[in-house]
């Protein structure tokens, strides 16, 4: 139930909300590249993610995305954002769903491939946004260490953003991250036995 005031109550309210806003901003003077992973069991990590990618471009920034896992079908995302050819490099490296492909030694070899290439990229000053989707999956199945990939993520140039996503990104990716959001899942239309819709979840 929302709870009711007055209209001078809201205004007291909203001043020392805004003096506080206003001495956090001003305290927050670093300007860098900053670690965002997006995790959780939920709808929304990759979507959010290139959200960013929108974002980056309307500030004039070139962006690299490396998908892993996915792969085997075409998105929606990235029939749009290969139509910026010079602002966005969009690779989908995997080969499909893991319960698809159903070959472990193939897919590291593939998330190796793609880490190869991600690491380009992570070392291109001239990319100002990275996004590793999928990432975290290929962590959290062991087809990559996240020791092995450690340096290349937090080495890369001092103004590079990097996002991650994927469910069951590990602690030690969780404890380096500048900002971490987890998604949690309320619900979910294939729960209803609603199929995958174009524009919705490809």
């Amino acid at each position: 139930m929302a709870v009711t005031i007055t209209d001078e109550k809201h205004n007291q309210i909203m001043k020392r909300r805004k003096a506080y806003m206003d001495s956090r901003i001003s305290a927050s003077d670093q300007d860098c590249g900053v670690l965002v992973v997006n995790t959780g069991d939920g709808k929304g990590k990759s979507s959010s993610a290139f959200g960013m990618v929108a974002r980056a471009l309307g500030h004039g920034m070139k962006v690299a995305v490396i998908q892993f896992i996915k792969g085997a079908m075409t998105t929606g995302e990235e029939k749009f954002f290969k139509r910026f050819p010079d602002e966005v490099v969009f690779k989908a490296m995997g080969e499909g769903f893991t319960w698809d492909t159903q070959d472990r030694s193939r897919d590291i070899e593939i998330c190796g491939i793609a880490w190869n290439e991600a690491r380009k990229y992570l070392q291109d000053e001239s990319f100002d946004l990275v996004v590793l989707d999928e990432l975290n999956i290929a962590l959290s199945y062991g087809y990559l260490d996240w020791n092995d990939i450690e340096e290349d993520v937090l080495n890369r140039p001092h103004q590079q953003h990097v996002v991650i996503t994927g469910r069951g990104a590990p602690p030690e990716l969780i404890e380096v991250a500048d900002t971490v959001t987890e998604m949690k899942l309320v619900k979910h239309a294939f729960e209803k036995g609603i199929k995958a819709q174009d524009g919705i979840e490809m």
